[in-house]
């Protein structure tokens, strides 16, 4: 038996007719008559009675079609299973991202794109970059979205994709460097300032950029990541450098009530992005397609920012 016989089997059992099943499956009534003989041949009982142009099924016939309609009903579930997992319809994903883009970026994008679709099944965790490069590492995740690092010790087991973008000076409205069209490290010597935690590489390359330039940098709020010093900001206790993601989301959000301005810097100060793929995990055809599609999202909010007139600044994939 096969899947074809079975399949004419069945319709010329819920028709009674060669011509009707021929027309139906869109084939000949002498190839309809040979699958079933063959059927009926590799069974070794013959499973209609001939009555005119009509065809009887016989007591056996009944049986074999309860078993072969869960047969091809099974086959179809899996076929549109397979269907909607090629096209990226259904499936599993297990994402990891930084704490900035996971308050709010990277959610809207997610459920925009699953939609309300029953047959995807999203795990989203929010991790240190650090945490996101184990993962990756570990072949735990899917895909993450983190802050670039270069991986110390033994070579990495995961792909980075970079994207480069500018950095903002997060300044309260009322302070006398919010007018500025464009600031430089040294008008912010001794200005108080709200950072990153020592460790965090961007940090670090913070406190290079000040003694490069013969600056005191003046730390007065430190937080793990950019948004949560916003606030301090628009109350007018510090400045703050911040990354390009965390601007659009005060765009999308407004946490601060319109108290804050993003003011770029003479001398672009670069921030990198990684979205990393373990080298050892297959990506599904849904991780490729929502994968890429955060890129995508990426790129065109770092666009929509360039073209803000009020704030003039750019951003660039690796290579371009």
């Amino acid at each position: 038996m096969n899947l074809t016989q079975l399949t004419v089997f069945r319709e010329v059992m819920e028709t009674g007719s060669i011509s009707q099943t021929a027309k139906k499956l869109n084939r000949t009534q002498p190839a309809i008559s040979l699958a079933l003989k063959n059927l009926e041949k590799t069974l070794g009982l013959p499973l209609f009675e001939r009555k005119g142009r009509r065809l009887v099924p016989v007591p056996e016939a009944h049986y074999l079609l309860a078993e072969t309609t869960g047969i091809l009903d099974r086959l179809a579930t899996i076929s549109n299973t397979m269907e909607g997992l090629i096209k990226g319809h259904s499936g599993s994903l297990n994402i990891a991202t930084m704490p900035g883009p996971s308050t709010f970026l990277f959610p809207r994008f997610i459920s925009q794109s699953v939609g309300e679709n029953p047959e995807i099944r999203i795990t989203l965790s929010t991790r240190s970059s650090p945490q996101i490069m184990e993962l990756a590492g570990s072949q735990n995740i899917d895909f993450g979205f983190a802050d670039f690092e270069h991986s110390a010790g033994k070579a990495p087991q995961y792909s980075a994709e970079l994207i480069r973008a500018d950095c903002f000076c997060a300044i309260d409205i009322e302070h006398p460097l919010a007018s500025k069209q464009s600031i430089s490290i040294s008008e912010l010597d001794g200005v108080p300032m709200g950072g990153l935690h020592s460790t965090h590489p961007f940090q670090r390359k913070i406190r290079k950029e000040f003694q490069d330039a013969s600056a005191n940098y003046n730390p007065t709020v430190t937080c793990q990541f950019f948004l949560p010093l916003i606030p301090f900001v628009s109350s007018g206790q510090c400045c703050t450098i911040v990354d390009p993601l965390t601007v659009a989301t005060e765009r999308e959000l407004n946490p601060s009530n319109g108290k804050v301005v993003f003011v770029p810097f003479d001398n672009p100060l670069r921030y990198e992005y990684a979205i990393l793929e373990p080298d050892h995990r297959p990506p599904s055809q849904l991780a490729l397609k929502i994968r890429a599609g955060w890129k995508a999202e990426v790129l065109k909010m770092l666009k929509e920012l360039k073209a803000n007139p009020c704030t003039e600044w750019y951003g660039e994939e690796k290579g371009e």
